[in-house]
């Protein structure tokens, strides 16, 4: 079995189980590590709700689902910024099929997607608590850099040029 890519609208069924997933584990472990408990049920659903993806939508961006065996495994996003540079956002690999390649899978073919609407740069923002995603983004050679935004959440900043 191998995984598929492809570019999905924010509001389809499996990408919007999937970001519900995505923001659910991150959000949960950041009460947890912080707070010691889970997200609030009320601000957990006005939070996803909030996030429409809509500037993941082609030509400004692009959401990418990724499957396992035809089903709904992970995402990606991409969205475009000014000079040149486009956001790498939402990558997220579901539990169950972690270990078996998809968060490279994701990220190349998002990086492909960056380069399709004509970012020369990829940028993404992270926290220090989830070290699988800084540790793949560092073996897949984005480099840490000083901080491009004010994102309260964001601790770890990274970029990669797009040859």
């Amino acid at each position: 079995m191998s995984w598929t890519v492809a570019p999905e609208p924010p509001d389809s069924p499996a990408a919007v189980a999937l970001w519900r997933a995505y923001y659910t584990e991150v959000s949960d472990r950041w009460y947890l590590l912080h707070e010691g408990r889970r997200t609030d049920p009320a601000e957990l659903e006005r939070a996803i709700a909030a996030q429409s993806g809509d500037e993941l939508r082609h030509p400004q961006g692009a959401l990418l689902v990724a499957r396992w065996a035809g089903e709904p495994g992970g995402t990606a996003g991409v969205r475009l910024l000014d000079g040149g540079a486009a956001e790498l956002t939402r990558v997220y690999v579901r539990d169950a099929l972690r270990g078996r390649g998809g968060g490279p899978v994701l990220v190349r073919a998002a990086e492909d997607a960056a380069r399709a609407l004509g970012a020369g740069r990829l940028i993404l923002d992270t926290r220090h608590d989830l070290v699988e995603a800084r540790a793949l983004y560092a073996r897949l050679g984005y480099a840490e850099t000083a901080p491009h935004n004010d994102d309260p959440y964001a601790e770890h900043w990274f970029a990669k040029a797009l040859a």
